[in-house]
Parts: structure tokens; sequence; C-alpha cells
């Protein structure tokens, strides 16, 4: 018999202490501490062996390796492979995390569906049954019968995962959630910190070994990290995070880890009654009810991965009721929000001292790069005057602590898309140095500091506002 001892694990950072403590001491949180009960010896069966992997390589030159990259799986939903870098990778492991009811099993169900019509699909679930699953599937493709090389399987252990997987051999394996499933030799419980470890550790070995592509969904905590320390996201090959406010339509898929494509990429879907829905042009949904003309709103084109978005920023200033003024930011972040009312205060002298301020970013997106910044600056002073921003205007750059803008990076791609989707005009920063042309037929106009970009962009009094082609 091996010796076991006893242990208390946070099962927020990892921490590991001899007794139990009420508050972690490394992360701070409260009542995070588990016990876990493990066994000092390791049993006779090596390692490799439970996990099923290859005999090791030995080492040899790099010049020999072959180098030739495998055909990725193709997808239809062409949001969800731009996201993973042009389909999927064969063996490899892909964590997606989000809120509950975000749309999580929802998308990889309509994935299953889709690889299932030509190759085997082993679709294993902790929380739910087959019947419905089933219930879901049919829901989701209701106008076609369901594949046949669909498998489902309620199952936790992951020894019987895995002897399903060398039993039917699948082209993609799908595990709902990674806080669900154990392994019967650690003594703690389904979702400890050891527990979700260990089991990732092993799908992915298991990936790698057979070749098999491997889609974990995983909780996440209160703060929005996917629960469990960062080693479960340095175990996997891609992190995807499912972004967006249930009540509202439209989810952002965002990669935040990505060994195989580009990282900050960001695929658009709207919910529908048959499951989420690609939505291939972003920029005209988030701009398909904007009120033209209206006090208080501006266009600012924002990077996302490779993709631009153009995105309507919304302003609101209203005098303050009480004492201290307020500052409320909806997708936009707070000590960004309040270095810009300190700019427009001290540079503008405009007195915002006494007003409270709202900025939302129509459609739930969440914008944190400082390109938006002269957009939400825009809107506080249109909102604030009451006059509006010319409405075939975008805006670009950044501001600065003396009022000065900054240029972002490719301007030449925000700059294509805004004229794609019929703007006039873009004000942007004065670029000093001379880099890729920007495109023809599009009215730049140059400002050095935020008073001179605000004053291009409000409507003058004796110029009638124009509205977009």
């Amino acid at each position: 018999m091996a010796k076991t001892r006893t242990r208390y694990v946070c099962q927020n950072c990892g921490r590991v202490a001899a007794s139990f403590l009420g508050r972690c001491p490394q992360c701070g949180q409260y009542d995070s501490y588990r016990k876990e009960v493990v066994a000092e010896e390791k049993p006779a069966k090596s390692r490799s062996a439970v996990r099923g992997l290859a005999a090791s390589n030995p080492p040899q030159p790099i010049g020999r390796i072959d180098s030739a990259s495998q055909d990725r799986l193709p997808l239809a939903m062409g949001e969800l492979a731009r996201v993973l870098g042009g389909g999927i990778v064969p063996g490899s492991v892909v964590l997606i995390g989000g809120d509950p009811g975000i749309g999580k099993s929802t998308l990889l169900l309509q994935v299953a569906l889709e690889v299932a019509a030509q190759r085997r699909v082993l679709y294993v679930s902790g929380e739910e049954s087959e019947r419905q699953i089933k219930m879901r599937a049919e829901r989701l493709q209701a106008d076609a019968p369901l594949p046949a090389d669909l498998l489902l399987a309620t199952e936790t252990n992951l020894a019987v995962i895995f002897n399903h997987v060398r039993e039917l051999a699948p082209a993609l394996l799908i595990v709902d959630s990674i806080q669900t499933v154990y392994l019967p030799e650690m003594e703690s419980s389904a979702g400890s910190i050891s527990q979700v470890r260990e089991c990732a550790a092993q799908l992915r070995e298991l990936a790698k070994s057979h070749g098999v592509p491997v889609f974990i969904i995983g909780h996440v905590t209160k703060e929005g990290n996917i629960a469990g320390p960062r080693v479960l996201e340095h175990i996997v090959d891609t992190v995807l995070y499912l972004e967006g406010d249930r009540f509202q339509s439209y989810r952002l898929l965002r990669s935040v880890k990505n060994r195989f494509g580009a990282t900050s990429e960001v695929g658009v879907f709207e919910m529908h009654e048959r499951g989420l829905r690609e939505v291939k042009n972003p920029s005209e949904a988030f701009l398909a009810e904007r009120m033209v003309n209206a006090p208080g709103s501006a266009i600012a084109v924002t990077m996302e991965g490779t993709r631009p978005l153009l995105v309507e920023v919304q302003g609101l200033t209203s005098p303050a009721s009480y004492g201290n003024a307020r500052r409320t930011p909806n997708g936009v972040d707070y000590n960004r929000l309040l270095m810009i009312t300190a700019v427009l205060t001290r540079r503008l002298y405009l007195k915002l001292g006494e007003q409270d301020i709202f900025v939302n970013v129509v459609g739930g997106l969440r914008v944190d790069e400082p390109a938006a910044d002269l957009a939400v600056a825009a809107a506080i002073v249109s909102s604030l005057q009451d006059v509006p921003v010319r409405a075939d205007t975008v805006l670009i750059g950044e501001i600065g602590l003396a009022g000065e803008l900054r240029l972002p990076g490719q301007m030449a791609a925000r700059l294509r898309e805004a004229q794609k989707l019929g703007f006039r005009t873009a004000i942007v920063p004065r670029r000093l140095r001379r880099g890729e042309r920007w495109p023809a037929g599009l009215e730049i106009v140059e400002a050095r500091s935020l008073k001179q970009a605000v004053d291009a962009a409000l409507v003058s009094p004796g110029r009638k506002a124009k509205k977009v082609a």
C-alpha cells in the first residue's frame, strides 16, 4: 500500500499548504483551500503507459525533421476558422471558456454536427444527458437528419473516455467540461486543481500521440478567468473566450493564445433559435441601428487581431445631481475614460467637473486599444455642446496627456474598411513619417492636437449636416 498524506490546495492559484487557511496568502482569495489526499509513492505502472504515449523519439538534427504541415480539418463556419487560424489542426488542444449560458456548448455542438458529416466525432459530456444533447442537436439542425458519425457519451471517468477513443478512433474529441472529468487513481474530487491540471495534461498527450484534435470547455470564475491556475492555459495550444452579454444577440469569440495562428483574432456571431450564426460583416452589423446626426455619437475604427471593425461610441453628459460627478463606461476602460476627461478639462478648457459622463460602445463590444480615444473624446464634446459629429466621418487616434494625437498602427487597413462602408472623411493624427499609402477617394483630415480634431469633427452651426450614403 502506498503511503498517503493530506494537503490543502488553493483552488484559485494552486498554492499548497500543510493545513487549512481561511485566506490564501498568494492570491488573497477567501475560503479557497480544499483538502486533498495524495499518494507519496507512484504506482508501478508507468505514467507513459497510463497515458498511452508512444516511445520517445531520439534527438535528431533540425534539418532532417519533416516540416510539411498536416492538412487542417476545414470548417464551413468561417468566423471560427478565422480564429483558429484556418481550420482545426490535427493533434491540437483547444480550450474554450466563457460565462455560463453564453453558448459554449452550442458552438461546439455545431462544430461536431458539421465535422460529423464527413468524419467520426466523439462528444463527451459530463454535465448533460444524451437526451438533452440530442434535443439541442435537433433544434440546431432541424432541416437535415442528424449525422450517424456523431457519437455521444455521458462520462466523467477519463480512463473510460480514453478507452472510447482507442475503440472508436474519432477524428475529433469534444470534452464538456474539463471541471467534470476525473482520474480514478487520484484521491481529489473532480474540478479540483490537481484533477483539472492532470486531466488536461493527459488529454494533451492523447492528442499529440494519436493526432486527434481535442476541444475542451472550461468554466470561468466570477472574475472572468478560466477556473484553475494559469498552468491550465499553458498546457493547451489554443485558448478561446466566448464573450458577450447574454441579453444581447452578438457573441465575440476571441483568441488569447494560439500556437497555430494569430492571437487576438476575433470572430463575431449572432445568437439565433438555431444556434450561433456567423456575422460576415461585423462593422455593418454594429452600425445598422445608428441614429445619424445625433449628438454624442462618433464612429471609431478598432483593430481586433487582423480585422478592422467600425463601432459606434456614444457619449452623454448630464449635470451632476450630487457633489461628485460620475464616470460610467460601458465597453471602454474606466481609467482610460478618466484620462480622456482630464485632458478635455485641462487642454480644451471644458467644464466637465460638474458633469456626469456616460460612455457606451454599441453592440456589446469592448474596445481596449487607444486608437478609440479620439472617438470617445468627440462623443463627449458633442453631447456637452449638443452638436452632432459629421455623419460621414470616422475618428482614429490616440490622445496624449499634452492634448496631442498619436498615430496608431495599421492605418491603411482601418481607412480601407471605413471607405468600404461609405464613409467619406477620416480625421486622423498628422503623420510625421511617410509609410504605407492611404486609400484614394477618402478625404483625410490630419490634426496635430485634440482641439483641431474636435473642431474638424463637429458640425459647425452654419453648415448643414451630411447624411451617409
